[in-house]
């Protein structure tokens, strides 16, 4: 028999005009793969002793619901009170907590732009509008941005610091004249945070005490060499953060192994230093080789270069992003008006980084 239900529409609406983010590639295990910014090294001894260590126990139990140990360490490690800290589930679950939390739907976002997509699409999703101001020429905050952003009634506003995918480090006392003229919630992504070179001595705990509207998102997908974990964390004013951690957060947000894992990676603090020095000097290497083959590289204080082929190179870089995945080495392009003539290109270990610049080379010599 032929039903005659009529169909209702499946899913909401206004989500068929949403697109939505997309990632960068997953290539084969043979490949170089400087795409996704991970760390080159991989996660500490400690932390993989940890996961040799895991009880059957732990897998049969619902975990700490509010990931009481990890918090206590990451308090520690920041100088806060645990009730200052939140963890959740990859940065991306912070950025929705709160969207949820401090933005009714149809009120705006703050952002820059360019900016990481994932903002634009989660705050699709939540219906809640972009105000957007766009970074200087040199990918600086535009003077007025915390202006435009109250003037459009944001509650909330999401910037990345260091900043991607330029790799530009705002200064302190930018962010601190920001978090003092913006009228909402100021989440700065310090996803990239452990790469900034320690002499510039920026650490922007010190204004969750001096804003009330401050929230900062730490991961240890980058730093720490644990982006397949997905464990991130909130710091902020217990206003904030309480709010986010007994309302909107899924019931059981953290699951025991990334609890356990994630302790000890913030208690090895010696081999996660030995990883972003390395990082920093490789980066300094592989700047000096793109400018060797004539490329333009943006300053970067992250574990990822922002870079363009100079006018007489003979390939564009969406050409030169083809020829090198050819080879089997993944970079990122990104087709947007301001990005369209450059690659993002992660910072891989010593072995990597001279395959790349080897193969541009013979790219640009043949």
């Amino acid at each position: 028999m032929i039903s005659t239900k009529k169909q209702l529409p499946l899913g909401r609406l206004y989500l068929r005009e949403v697109e939505g983010y997309v990632p960068g590639a997953q290539p084969c295990a043979d490949a170089i793969k400087l795409n996704t910014n991970e760390n080159p090294f991989p996660p500490s001894p400690k932390v993989m002793a940890a996961l040799a260590g895991i009880p059957p126990r732990a897998l049969q139990r619902y975990p700490d619901p509010l990931a009481n140990e990890f918090r206590e360490t990451v308090a520690r490690l920041h100088r806060l009170d645990r009730d200052q800290v939140i963890a959740t589930n990859g940065g991306d679950e912070l950025l929705r907590l709160a969207l949820t939390t401090f933005v009714d739907p149809g009120q705006s976002v703050g952002v820059v732009t360019p900016s990481y997509g994932v903002y634009s699409v989660m705050s699709a999703i939540h219906q809640a509008h972009l105000s957007c101001v766009p970074l200087t020429a040199e990918w600086g905050l535009a003077p007025d941005t915390a202006v435009r952003w109250n003037s459009d009634g944001a509650p909330l506003a999401l910037i990345t610091n260091p900043h991607a995918p330029s790799g530009a480090l705002f200064s302190l006392a930018t962010i601190d004249r920001l978090a003092a003229e913006f009228q909402g919630v100021l989440l700065i992504d310090e996803a990239y945070i452990d790469f900034v070179d320690p002499d510039l001595k920026h650490d922007a705990t010190p204004l969750i005490a001096k804003h009330s509207n401050v929230v900062l998102l730490r991961t240890l997908s980058k730093g720490y060499g644990l982006a397949g974990l997905r464990l991130a964390y909130g710091l902020g004013q217990t206003c904030l953060i309480r709010p986010m951690l007994t309302k909107t957060k899924d019931s059981y947000n953290v699951d025991g192994v990334a609890q356990a894992l994630g302790k000890a990676a913030i208690l090895d603090q010696q081999y996660a230093s030995a990883s972003w020095k390395h990082v920093r000097q490789e980066r300094i290497r592989l700047t000096r080789g793109l400018e060797d083959l004539r490329f333009q590289v943006a300053p970067t204080q992250t574990n990822f270069i922002l870079t363009s082929p100079i006018s007489d190179v003979c390939l564009d870089a969406v050409s030169l992003y083809q020829e090198l995945q050819k080879h089997g080495i993944y970079v990122r392009w990104f087709d947007d008006d301001r990005l369209e003539g450059s690659l993002r290109i992660s910072i891989g270990n010593i072995d990597e980084n001279n395959a790349l610049l080897s193969c541009i080379g013979k790219l640009i010599a043949s």
